[in-house]
Parts: structure tokens; C-alpha cells; sequence
């Protein structure tokens, strides 16, 4: 990658975060606001119960976009797979329509491994406009590691050029801040030697990932 793509990819996965970010942080500042001028006891409370949702949120969005995009200080080679999965569950939680279903068989992913598996829950997550069901699965199969997620909903919501950045086959001017974690994703594969997939219909989007046995996964 040239040093000009790599900031462009950079920039565009920074106002991702910003983008994501400013619906809560904004939330907490109405909040405050809203608490400065309130006197009734009630609606005081009800204020406080809002923003520490907000910052709840806040909180869980940074967490997961350190995993899914940074460099996951603090963790070893290899993350716990309880940290994903909590992070994935967290996202979905304001959703009641959605239902995660997960089929993992390891106790801890390598901190590649953990970027894929964040970043098509969430991509599987956006696609499930009416709500449905998320399922995540990995395993170890044929000397090679294998992410999994199927959304399954009454109606997909999926951008094309999402699916071509996961093939690597995004062209200049289609980076943007809503493809900019597939097209990273299909860097990291093939940088590991590995390889993303992609299958959508009306009704359901498929989306897997195969790395190479020890760099994707230890158990």
C-alpha cells in the first residue's frame, strides 16, 4: 500500500469513529444541558438515567472500535474471546430485533482474527434494518482458521461496494468512511495470506473469512 492510500484509510476510518461517536457524545451534552436547567426530581432522574446510557454507550463504542480498528494495547498476541464477544453484544444490545447466536470454539483469538470477527458483526449488524438474527461462528478446519457470520432478517440492507472492498476489489474512488473497515479487512487477509467471502441475497448476507492456521487462531 502506498503511503498515500495507507492515510487515506486512516482518515476515512477516523471519521467512521467520529461518525459513530457523535450520536452518544451528543446525547451527553443535550443531557447536561438539559440537567442544568431541570428542578423537578423526576425529570432530574430521568435526565441522569439518560446520560449515563449515553456514556454507557460512549464507553462501549470506544472499546469496540480499539479492537476493531487500533492496535489493542494492553492485550497480549492473543485476545480473550470473551472480550469480542462482549464488545459484539454490547453493539446489539440497543436493538432488541436482533438475536446473536454464536458458535465459537476457542478460548482466545489472535488480535487479527479479532478484527475480522468485529468488524462483520458490525457490518452483519447495519445490515439488519428490520432486526433478525446474527450468527458468529470460528473454527479450525483443514489446517486454517474460519470466521463465520450469517445476518438473517425479513430485509437486507447492504452496499455493494462494501461486498467489492471485502473482495479487494474497491477502486480509489470508492473509499469512503462506509467502506473504509472492509477494504481494511481485505488488506489485513491479504497480508496474512488469507482471504474474505461474501453472499447476499434478499434475505440473508453471508460474509466469512479464512486466515492461516496460527495466524488467525490459537486454542
Amino acid at each position: 500500500m502506498r503511503d498515500t492510500d495507507a492515510i487515506e484509510l486512516a482518515a476515512m476510518l477516523c471519521s467512521r469513529l467520529c461518525h459513530d461517536l457523535l450520536s452518544p457524545i451528543g446525547a451527553l451534552n443535550n443531557g447536561l444541558e438539559l440537567l442544568a436547567e431541570e428542578r423537578d426530581p423526576a425529570m432530574r432522574a430521568r435526565c441522569i438515567e439518560l446520560l449515563e446510557q449515553s456514556a454507557r454507550t460512549s464507553a462501549d463504542k470506544l472499546k469496540f472500535f480499539r479492537l476493531a480498528f487500533g492496535a489493542a494495547g494492553g492485550f497480549n498476541e492473543s485476545v480473550p474471546v470473551e472480550e469480542p464477544r462482549a464488545l459484539i453484544e454490547a453493539l446489539a444490545g440497543s436493538n432488541s430485533r436482533v438475536t446473536l447466536h454464536w458458535a465459537l470454539t476457542s478460548s482466545a483469538l489472535l488480535k487479527d482474527a479479532v478484527k475480522v470477527m468485529l468488524n462483520l458483526a458490525q457490518i452483519g449488524l447495519e445490515a439488519l434494518v428490520r432486526g433478525g438474527t446474527l450468527d458468529i461462528g470460528a473454527e479450525i478446519s483443514d489446517g486454517q482458521s474460519e470466521i463465520v457470520v450469517r445476518a438473517t432478517g425479513s430485509r437486507i440492507a447492504f452496499d455493494e461496494e462494501i461486498g467489492r472492498a471485502l473482495e479487494g476489489a474497491l477502486d480509489d474512488a470508492g473509499l469512503s468512511s462506509r467502506t473504509a473497515a472492509a477494504h481494511m479487512l481485505a488488506l489485513l487477509a491479504e497480508a496474512k495470506g488469507g482471504s474474505l467471502q461474501y453472499q447476499r441475497t434478499d434475505t440473508t448476507l453471508l460474509m466469512g473469512a479464512v486466515l492461516p492456521f496460527g495466524d488467525g487462531w490459537i486454542g
